[in-house]
């Protein structure tokens, strides 16, 4: 009789058995281990950064959060109408590197030269503006023109990105900004995610191929200790933020309702 329930074991073309459990496994202590080195080796910036945009809340003033590329427009998402989230966080959603309007299409935008400068000057960014960009690769064309575009109008500048993918990579790659610049050298405060090169991390025995990828792991830990942080600065100056609740819990909407209207006008993506 054929089974009929899942096995944890898979077949290779050769007929071996691999043991998938065990891969399962071992990739949870691998990304466990890794957003643990993350908060570790990243103390000084995250303090750093979380003073700068709980200072900016304090002033009542929006934090933009830009992710262009592919799944670092996931980084955005993250951090944006997310229970428990800041309602002072500004997601740039731009349409044009969006997975949803087509993965090739994302990946040839957001490799377009001055395309992140359009998004940026679309936004009317400017002097006493906070934009943290988060990228894994932190090389995109997208990318550093936002970066740069945002620079030049006197916007300050945090990063999420991974130093050693960036400077792994050659100057040539098609994927890299004319200029060859990293994410890294452009920001005021520079969050490191040591996203590995190519970003998988299991190895399957008899593939060539690495599979199952960190950096999405890698950029939502460091987010996250960042709004935490940047709440306890806020407590501590007797400041209580105003944060999404659930609108599936039990008063969620009444409760994100009494801070609608101080934000709908503000954040073009409510």
């Amino acid at each position: 009789m054929p089974k009929t329930e899942p096995d944890t074991e898979t077949e290779t073309g050769t007929g071996a058995r691999i043991d998938a459990e065990a891969l399962c496994a071992g990739y949870l202590e691998d990304v466990t281990a890794h957003m643990r080195g993350i908060l570790a080796a990243n103390g000084a910036a995250l303090a750093a950064a979380a003073d700068r945009i709980a200072a900016q809340i304090a002033d009542d003033r929006l934090l933009h959060v830009y992710g262009p590329g592919g799944h670092s427009n996931l980084a955005a998402q993250e951090v944006f109408f997310r229970a428990g989230g800041l309602m002072h966080v500004s997601a740039i959603l731009d349409e044009g590197t969006l997975l949803s309007n087509g993965a090739l299409r994302s990946m040839a935008m957001e490799r377009t030269p001055g395309y992140g400068r359009v998004v940026i000057a679309d936004r009317g960014l400017g002097e006493g503006d906070l934009l943290l960009l988060v990228n894994a690769y932190g090389i995109n064309a997208a990318l550093i023109d936002a970066a740069q575009e945002a620079r030049a109008r006197g916007v300050a500048l945090i990063g999420v990105s991974s130093r050693i993918h960036a400077e792994s990579t050659a100057p040539d790659h098609p994927a890299r900004h004319a200029s060859g610049a990293n994410l890294h050298d452009l920001v005021d405060i520079h969050i490191d995610t040591a996203v590995p090169v190519g970003d998988a991390i299991v190895a399957v025995p008899g593939m060539d191929e690495q599979i199952a990828a960190v950096s999405t792991f890698a950029n939502a830990i460091a987010l996250n200790a960042l709004v935490i942080r940047v709440v306890a600065r806020l407590m501590e100056q007797g400041i209580a933020p105003p944060v999404w609740r659930s609108g599936n819990a039990p008063g969620g909407d009444a409760a994100n309702a009494r801070f609608l209207a101080r934000f709908r006008d503000r954040v073009r993506a409510l």
